[in-house]
């Protein structure tokens, strides 16, 4: 068994723990409670026997769904009502979005059904990879139809251009040559393939060159094959100099610039084929918890290995020579199904670099500036907080105000600890630097790094070397399960010398950058009741101790799961009952099996359920005597949507919880996850009007999820305009370009 199949095994080994211990009554439940629970599993049952489809039949293909989202993204590159270089963007997040794809999801499929080395045959395996390949084909072929067909023609007639090689003049030729001798060959290592100079490593999405040459090498050998490696320090997109673009702005990638002069790199040898490759690999880091002695140093050793996992995807040049394709596969171990030719650089995000040279406001949205919370302005903000909550919501409103408060508790004299966790901050981080001056000063900060964060161990790891040589308590969070929650605490000894606790409490990370681009809501707050549960999550975070029973947030792996179902199944009561139900969910991905079964038979008992799911979904709506009373939408603008958002209309007490867990089994049971209530009525209101509302109002970024797993545009009926959530809010809460 592989490592990553042992850690799978133990992940459905630990939700079976997960799930008698909830049932169990050591944690309260009395008999009547557990008997009502398998009644209400009983009778979700019998509802999906008679929805007559097979127990397969009722979920949706969880990769076909994810890639759905991928063909989502791609329309926004296709939609020319929306500004050039945001569409290229759009362009380059599929681009993204596919790497991960493959470097985690195909990477671990493949991973689960490897047995000694072997990849297993059997047929719904073999299904299913057929499947994903046909998908990530078309896919990526219409990528590079958009680019070629429509982008990069609209850009030149727009002045910009980005030149191949036989689209540049004799002084643009010239100069190009220029840099190549001067910037890129002293920096290449030409590799001639041979016994002592075998295939070399290759690093994962590296721009590579394989070249087929004629004739003997200068000792007489006639070595054929020949590997160069771009230089990773060099930029991809050139900037042509001003006096030789006289239409504009051009640009030269740095493969044409290669390409164009690589035989200067084979003195004496021909040059007969050659194509630019690059090779995608597994990138997940996969560490014995249960073995290590010290997880951050194990992880470091790991983290030197990402960049030559295995092979999961081969990229080469639409016209590279079938021969050098094949040769590669061989070296990388790949099956046809995994070769990607491509129309254009093999690394379609690096044309990111394209748009941060151009600066057109009219290529691109039109500004905004987030406008700051009204009840904070010049105030203190623990004076504010100690008479209501603040509702925060980004990038509408400035995730400021959240560095403001860690920063004002990092100076305030009265403040003795700042408890943090931390899943993303990214390698520069002013709430980082105001933790190390709280730590410095002498207040108790303990902070939880969760050092498993994909793609962002590294920074992650250098944060918490930060930290502790600045004093602060470090913890790693719980071996196994990924510190997921957003939390904040200040603790702050106050008038009469009574310790009062401040919280923020959020939906997603504490990063400057993804605060610009995301959708999230923050709650802060000195409810004394809910800021001390905040603290015995960390008391349960740091000294590993069973939490305390919590009743107000929903915590997992304990209760989170729990709790959700349970909710589901109280507004099916009520809807059985003859009183009016409703759900409304905002998430970003809804796969877990049993949430999906209590909302089909919520359905099937009348609860009217709306689903605003950004990404993979694997309910199928819209179902006779299955789902007919659930609808599901994904909104795809401008912004990432990203809050997590519960809501439960329950006889009118109208249950409102943020959270920071999606709908996923790894989200419910192999993570720290933290569900926390709105318990201001006002509060409550605004999550409502703004969170939830607009979004099922959409009719411009509104896409519907069909019974058969296709999304369609949702259209506007007649005389209806168009409305765009992230367009209303924008002009509701933030400062935009037409406010002046």
């Amino acid at each position: 068994m592989s490592k990553r199949q042992h850690i799978v095994a133990s992940d459905a080994e630990a939700e079976s723990k997960i799930e008698s211990s909830e049932s169990s009554p050591t944690l309260t439940e009395s008999s009547q409670t557990l008997a009502q629970q398998k009644a209400s599993s009983d009778h979700e049952a019998a509802l999906m026997v008679k929805s007559h489809l097979p127990r397969s039949g009722i979920y949706l293909d969880r990769e076909m769904s994810q890639m759905a989202f991928n063909w989502r993204v791609l329309a926004q590159a296709e939609d020319r009502s929306i500004p050039l270089l945001e569409r290229l963007r759009y362009l380059c997040i599929v681009g993204s979005n596919l790497d991960e794809f493959f470097e985690v999801r195909v990477a671990s499929l493949l991973a689960q059904n490897t047995i000694d080395g072997e990849l297993a045959q059997h047929a719904t395996f073999t299904s299913m990879m057929q499947r994903i390949a046909d998908e990530c084909h078309q896919l990526a072929k219409r990528q590079y139809e958009v680019l070629n067909q429509d982008i990069l023609p609209t850009l030149a007639r727009k002045g910009i251009q980005l030149l191949r090689h036989s689209e540049r003049n004799a002084a643009q030729r010239a100069w190009a040559k220029s840099y190549f001798d001067r910037e890129v060959r002293p920096l290449l290592t030409p590799i001639g393939l041979d016994p002592a100079h075998p295939f070399p490593q290759v690093v994962n999405k590296s721009l590579n060159f394989i070249v087929s040459l004629a004739g003997k090498d200068a000792f007489g050998r006639g070595t054929a094959i020949a590997i160069v490696k771009a230089p990773r320090v060099l930029p991809r997109i050139i900037q042509v100099p001003h006096e030789l673009s006289p239409s504009g702005h051009a640009f030269c990638l740095l493969s044409s610039v290669i390409h164009a002069h690589i035989g200067d790199l084979f003195n004496g040898r021909e040059v007969l084929a050659y194509s630019q490759f690059r090779v995608t690999r597994d990138s997940d880091l996969w560490v014995d918890e249960d073995e290590v002695k010290n997880l951050r140093q194990a992880l470091q050793g790991e983290l030197q290995g990402r960049q030559f996992g295995m092979a999961v995807r081969l990229e080469v040049a639409r016209n590279c020579p079938e021969a050098l394709a094949q040769f590669l596969l061989e070296q990388f171990s790949l099956g046809r199904d995994r070769l990607y030719h491509v129309d254009g650089p093999v690394n379609m995000v690096r044309l990111a670099e394209l748009i941060e040279h151009v600066h057109q406001a009219s290529l691109r949205f039109p500004s905004f500036s987030p406008k700051a919370e009204p009840k904070l302005a010049h105030k203190d903000i623990f004076e504010t907080l100690n008479k209501h909550d603040v509702l925060l919501h980004h990038p509408f409103q400035p995730f400021q105000t959240v560095i403001d408060f860690v920063r004002s508790a990092s100076i305030d004299p009265k403040v003795l600890a700042i408890k943090q966790t931390i899943y993303r901050t990214g390698m520069n981080s002013d709430l980082m630097e105001c933790l190390i001056t709280a730590a410095r000063s002498g207040k108790e900060v303990t902070v939880v790094v969760e050092l498993m964060a994909r793609f962002d161990e590294e920074a992650n790891i250098n944060w918490a070397d930060r930290l502790q040589r600045a004093g602060a308590q470090v913890v790693y969070g719980v071996v196994g399960l990924k510190t997921h929650a957003k939390l904040a605490l200040v603790i702050r000894r106050e008038e009469g010398g009574r310790l009062r606790h401040y919280a923020h409490l959020g939906t997603g990370n504490y990063h400057p950058s993804t605060t610009r681009f995301y959708t999230d809501f923050g709650l802060l707050t000195a409810h004394p009741k809910l800021a001390a549960e905040v603290n015995e999550v960390f008391m349960h975070l740091t000294g590993l101790t069973k939490p305390k029973k919590l009743d107000y947030l929903w915590l997992a792996p304990f209760s989170l799961h729990t709790k959700i179902i349970k909710a589901i199944r109280n507004e099916a009561r009520i809807a059985r009952e003859g009183r009016v139900a409703r759900i409304i969910i905002k998430i970003n991905a809804l796969t877990d099996e049993a949430v999906i079964r209590a909302l089909y038979a919520a359905s099937c008992d009348g609860v009217k359920i709306d689903l605003i799911v950004r990404g993979a979904c694997t309910l199928r709506p819209g179902v006779p005597q299955l789902s007919d009373n659930i609808k599901v939408r994904s909104i795809i603008g401008r912004f990432l949507e990203h809050s997590r958002i519960y809501y439960f209309r329950n006889d009118l007490e109208h249950d409102v919880y943020l959270a920071s867990a999606d709908w996923m089994s790894r989200n419910l049971y192999r993570r720290i996850e933290v569900a926390f209530p709105i318990l201001d009525p006002h509060l409550k209101k605004r999550v409502m009007n703004e969170g939830l509302e607009p979004y099922l109002k959409d009719n411009q970024n509104a896409w519907i999820l069909e019974p058969n797993g296709s999304y369609n545009r949702r259209k506007t009926r007649s005389k209806q305009k168009l409305f765009s959530a992230q367009e209303f809010l924008m002009r509701s809460l933030a400062n935009t370009e037409d406010d002046g």
